[in-house]
């Protein structure tokens, strides 16, 4: 049986490589395998949930440097680092850069299992919020100019006689506005549509610059 999450495994070392795609496959994972950064980097396809397995030292480019790499690529598959040896600048320049685990070698099976379960879950969870911020956005951009005025002071707690007095309007107006937002923002309360806007980041929105 198929677990649901993808590991890319990059390591140097070809047996070290072989015996852990081997384990992780006869558990259930996906699981590709790289020889070097560059390799992954040219013929790895993102998918999600996943976690990259990367080592820290590594000939033709460092775990550190690959990671930045990613950054700039605005990939965001997590890292869980596994070392040999590495100084401890590079353990905590890779955890401030996002890496969610740094495993030495040799390390135990459990440990190993508990990490990379616990990155693909992050990842699933990065996926879910992501894929929230796309339909909230897509409802927002379907509102008129007005309903987002609207909308931005009934997340400020303003209330319906409040609003119309801001935009020189009438009660009765604002209320079938109101009516609006809440359904094209696909809100059930106040509550729903406070926190789709403040998660979603919908006031720093291009179409309210």
């Amino acid at each position: 049986m198929t677990k649901v999450g993808h590991i890319y495994l990059i390591d140097d070392d070809e047996s070290m490589r072989i015996s852990l795609s081997r384990m992780l496959r006869e558990l259930g994972y996906l699981v590709d395998d790289y020889a070097s950064a560059a390799v992954f980097l040219e013929k790895s396809v993102p998918v999600s949930p996943a976690v990259i397995l990367l080592d820290m030292q590594m000939p033709d480019m460092t775990g550190l440097d690959l990671q930045e790499k990613l950054q700039k690529l605005g990939r965001k598959t997590p890292i869980v680092f596994v070392s040999g040896q590495s100084h401890p600048h590079q353990i905590v320049q890779g955890l401030k850069r996002g890496a969610l685990d740094f495993l030495f070698k040799p390390f135990n099976l459990e440990e190993l299992l508990k990490a990379v379960a616990d990155a693909i879950d992050f990842d699933g969870r990065q996926l879910k919020r992501v894929s929230l911020d796309v339909e909230a956005k897509k409802d927002y951009e379907s509102l008129t100019p007005r309903e987002r005025e609207v909308c931005g002071w009934l997340v400020k707690g303003l209330l319906n006689k409040d609003i119309a007095v801001k935009l020189g309007t009438t009660d009765a107006t604002i209320k079938v506005h109101k009516a609006r937002v809440m359904d094209k923002m696909h809100a059930d309360s106040l509550q729903v549509l406070v926190k789709r806007y403040l998660e979603s980041n919908l006031e720093n929105h291009p179409l309210n610059t």
